[in-house]
């Protein structure tokens, strides 16, 4: 099989597509071969060497397609199964191993492209509104990258969750999706200062939570914009990790709280992790959950999927494509 790997830490110039023997399944495990594979900053991070991994890198996390082998004692899926997954990595690739209680199925009315566009980004949606800062009907929330992936999923479903929703992006084009999907105000960084604008939107009282998937460039100004007792949502780093921060300045501010979430904790049992993914492939089914997929590459172009994916020039999610049939 052809896969993309990261031969040690470095820029784009690290990325190699090779060919790799195909993947056996082991007991517990299913082998899918890829038809639609998502691209996320978490592969950047490890391509980069900011998360550890011994070279080659395996790349990618997130990936839809169909069963083509299952291991011993696998009962959950059958070789021709749609189905799709994320949080396993090694989805660069037109085959993968994966444990198969990690597998949902796709409905059949939702497509390949559209299940490896959502998986990841829609369920880091779902529990950042349900879970890490269960938003309640006339919260407001703060949302920076308004019109990336996770962002735009955001918005959609903090407005199913009853919401008020303020949306920071850097043009006018990104701004403009951000209100189609459903953001409340939206704030042009590059031009007003967001801090003082969030302040004035809510009556210099701050939000409820920020959703940060900035980081470093972002991070200060986001605790100044929450309101008291409100919560500092850090689940990316676009920008570089944010700084660090002595606890006595959460009092002073308000006695914020702040969390640094990832995905994995949140789907760790089969049940949270069909609740989350049922509800964003439901959502997805019935049409209430609008998809934005602005490009599409082979396979073999992944770097330039991740060039411009960190450019931060892209708006809606980035996909590679094995070739294989839908």
């Amino acid at each position: 099989m052809k896969a993309v790997v990261a031969t040690g830490p470095g820029g784009l110039e690290v990325l190699r597509t090779v060919t790799m023997p195909d993947p056996a399944p082991a007991a517990g495990e299913a082998v899918v071969r890829l038809s639609a594979i998502g691209v996320n900053f978490i592969d950047i991070y490890f391509r980069t060497g900011l998360y550890k991994a011994p070279a080659p890198v395996l790349l990618g996390h997130e990936g839809a397609g169909t069963v083509e082998a299952v291991g011993k004692g696998v009962t959950t899926v059958k070789p021709g199964d749609r189905v799709a997954y994320a949080g396993i990595r090694g989805s660069y690739a037109e085959l993968h191993s994966v444990p198969a209680s990690q597998l949902v199925p796709l409905p059949d009315s939702v497509r390949f492209e559209q299940g490896a566009a959502v998986m990841l980004q829609g369920m880091t949606a779902h529990y950042l509104t349900y879970s890490t800062y269960p938003l309640k009907p006339g919260d407001t929330a703060l949302v920076h990258a308004a019109a990336g992936g996770v962002g735009l999923l955001l918005i959609q479903i903090a407005k199913k969750r009853g919401a008020i929703v303020i949306g920071t992006t850097s043009t006018e084009e990104k701004a403009k999706l951000a209100m189609e999907a459903g953001a409340d105000h939206v704030i042009l960084y590059d031009r007003t200062d967001f801090q003082a604008e969030t302040r004035r939107l809510t009556g210099g009282r701050g939000v409820n939570v920020v959703y940060d998937s900035v980081g470093k460039a972002t991070f200060a100004k986001s605790l100044d914009s929450l309101a008291t007792l409100g919560m500092m949502v850090s689940y990316g780093n676009a920008s570089g990790p944010a700084p660090a921060i002595e606890p006595l300045t959460l009092s002073q501010k308000g006695s914020l709280f702040l969390t640094r979430p990832v995905m994995g904790h949140y789907v760790a049992t089969r049940e949270s992790l069909l609740w989350r993914a049922g509800d964003v492939l439901g959502w997805v089914a019935d049409g209430s959950l609008k998809l934005h997929i602005s490009h599409e590459f082979p396979l073999e172009e992944a770097g330039k999927a991740q060039q411009l994916l960190g450019s931060r020039g892209s708006t809606g999610k980035l996909l590679l494509k094995t070739g294989a049939i839908q």
